[in-house]
């Protein structure tokens, strides 16, 4: 008789969707039991994840042997995660997926809380794709959602600087394990440096920055869907223009922050604003008006800076 194989449970990370959607990269062992793991830009090295945000599909398929298989996405401030839920699933997700499933057709706002398998796949034609398999997922209030995305936001924080700190550093398993490395990320971080080259953090400085919003209440984006978040701000144009003095701060403070001595681009000021609640019409209007009373000027075209 073959002894019995202890199988480790692998911990979840909480990740949002900009993170965990670009990448390209896994890694699976060679033996039938081994985990697999999706290798992200900023080296985390993931098979299970804490993901929330706004439930946004959730749609029956048909499938060839006859069964049901459950599509749906989750939205959260920097993207969206795509996951399914077939008869492999757990019963109580299973259970759960039924519930929902009307609720979202009858566009009712769900925020919801799931840990789940992660999964990289490529296409014939060469595309490659992540998605989630959930394990266990619960509807949640606003006050959960706002604990979920500070956490969230805190753990990328510090993935982002542990990433740049290894860049001093030859990207070798040698060469990190004898610096002042998370010792949980080395692996990770040397398979994401070689695969994926240099990366660019704006962008995740920019979700980290509207999820922060959401999470203190600034704005409602995280429990409305699109069709509703757009009908309120085409509603809300007149009171933004007379929040135009807040609109400025903000704009200012997006420069401040995101500069790195270039200037910050205009579509980044745009959806900054745009997640705050202000449409881009005034969100236009206003980066004109900066310009205009001599606060910003634009060294490149399309970037601005802040006057000193």
């Amino acid at each position: 008789m073959q002894p019995s194989r202890s199988i480790k449970r692998q911990p979840a990370w909480h990740m949002l969707a900009s993170e965990f959607g670009e990448s390209t990269l896994n890694e699976k062992g060679s033996g039938e039991f081994d985990p697999s793991f999706v290798i992200t830009k900023l080296g985390s090295k993931v098979n299970r994840v804490i993901v929330a945000g706004l439930l946004e599909r959730l749609e029956p398929r048909d499938t060839a042997n006859g069964s049901v298989l459950y599509q749906g996405q989750i939205r959260d401030p920097s993207g969206v995660h795509y996951f399914s839920v077939g008869d492999y699933a757990s019963d109580s997700m299973r259970e759960l997926t039924l519930q929902l499933s009307p609720k979202v057709e009858s566009g009712e706002p769900i925020l919801m809380l799931m840990v789940a398998k992660t999964r990289l796949f490529q296409t014939e034609e060469g595309a490659i794709y992540t998605s989630l398999r959930p394990e266990e997922a619960c509807e949640i209030d606003s006050n959960r959602y706002a604990t979920w995305l500070t956490k969230t936001c805190q753990d990328t924080l510090e993935r982002m600087k542990v990433f740049t700190d290894s860049l001093d550093f030859e990207p070798t398993i040698e060469a990190l394990t004898k610096q002042d490395i998370a010792s949980h990320m080395v692996e990770g971080l040397v398979a994401s440096r070689n695969h994926y080259g240099d990366i660019d953090l704006e962008h995740y400085n920019l979700n980290i920055l509207q999820a922060l919003d959401i999470a203190e209440g600034k704005i409602d984006a995280a429990s409305k869907p699109p069709q509703q978040q757009i009908v309120s701000v085409q509603e809300d144009d007149e009171a933004s223009s007379n929040n135009s003095d807040e609109l400025g701060d903000i704009l200012l403070d997006i420069i401040k922050k995101l500069d790195q001595g270039e200037g910050v681009d205009f579509e980044t000021l745009i959806t900054n604003a745009s997640a705050r609640g202000f449409s881009r019409s005034v969100s236009e209007e206003k980066i004109e008006s900066l310009s205009d009373e001599g606060s910003i000027h634009e060294p490149a075209f399309g970037w601005f800076r802040i006057v000193s």
